[in-house]
């Protein structure tokens, strides 16, 4: 196979986006959630990883925390992996970890990034369907529930289990 013939293999594989985020927490359990400016809804602090740069979605999850909300904590272990469908877009597939838990001071430090974000709360696990919608609201569920088991990451497709 030529260089032609390869690049052109590649052009025409499948596109998938690839989006990483943190699963912050207080000190009560509640989870830190993020409101853009650009679509409605919240979610977890994150977006897409830059793959072309070579990022890996650890990195993108690290770099996107301390753009959205200037704190840079390196994210720890994998929680969540989920294959989300998309009928508008290429599919995605949203890699969640753990952010650990925010004391106060650090909850204090917290910088939006004015140009994508409008606020942040924090949210109790009964109001986490208030604030997400669909596969959100199910991978960070499914999070919470990783965290509390102790068990290895969640595999989901379209924010279900798999299995």
């Amino acid at each position: 196979m030529t260089t032609t013939d390869y690049a052109t293999y590649i052009a025409g594989l499948p596109k998938v986006l690839v989006g990483a985020a943190c699963l912050f927490r207080d000190a009560s359990g509640r989870v830190l959630l993020v409101e853009p400016n650009y679509r409605e809804g919240w979610t977890l602090p994150g977006g897409t990883v830059e793959s072309a740069d070579g990022e890996s979605p650890r990195q993108g999850a690290r770099r996107e925390s301390l753009e959205e909300i200037g704190l840079d904590v390196p994210p720890g272990r994998l929680l969540v992996v989920d294959w989300v469908r998309g009928s508008d877009r290429p599919p995605i597939v949203a890699y969640v970890y753990d952010g650990g838990v925010l004391d106060d001071e650090r909850l204090k430090a917290i910088r939006l990034q004015e140009s994508e974000l409008l606020s942040w709360k924090l949210v109790g696990q009964a109001e986490i369907d208030a604030h997400l919608s669909g596969a959100r609201a199910s991978r960070v569920r499914a999070a919470l529930r990783a965290l509390e088991s102790g068990a290895g990451a969640v595999e989901l497709e379209d924010g279900l289990p798999v299995g």
